[in-house]
């Protein structure tokens, strides 16, 4: 007995195989893929690490962007202006990258989602925009502390 003959026997037919098929592979990349944009909305957890702002020269100009080290998780500060900084959280949303600096932005090297120096999707991949820390100044010790 051939195998279509063993299929027609237990009712399926070779349309209703593919379309079932087609059917299961769609519900699995969409349930995979979610709504393409992606990302947790939470973000790391346990992040807590101060930063001294002389070991960073780019931090010393209003729009300066330094990746720093040795957090545990990738994180880039930006001088937002001369008393505030912010920092965010260097994972793409969309599929854990680790972003890079890009200009005056963020850019996915995955899938090229692009983000501004306030951590907000701008172009490319569609996905949330970058996780945000908590940034605490201490202007006297010339340090941040960022927290999640």
């Amino acid at each position: 007995m051939s195998d279509c003959t063993k299929c027609r026997g237990a009712g399926v037919n070779r349309r209703e195989f593919l379309a079932t098929s087609s059917a299961l592979a769609i519900t699995a990349v969409l349930t995979a893929c979610g709504d393409g944009i992606g990302g947790s909305p939470t973000g790391p957890s346990n992040v807590s690490t101060t930063v001294t702002l002389a070991n960073y020269a780019a931090l010393g100009i209003v729009g300066g962007i330094a990746v720093i080290s040795g957090a545990g998780t990738p994180i880039a500060v930006v001088r937002a202006s001369t008393t505030q900084y912010r920092a965010f959280s260097l994972i793409c949303p969309h599929q854990g990258t680790t972003v890079a600096i890009s200009g005056t932005g963020f850019r996915c090297p995955n899938h090229g989602a692009t983000f501004n120096v306030s951590g907000a999707w701008t172009g490319g991949q569609r996905t949330n925009g970058l996780f945000e820390f908590t940034v605490a100044s201490n202007t006297t010790a010339g340090t941040i502390t960022i927290s999640s």
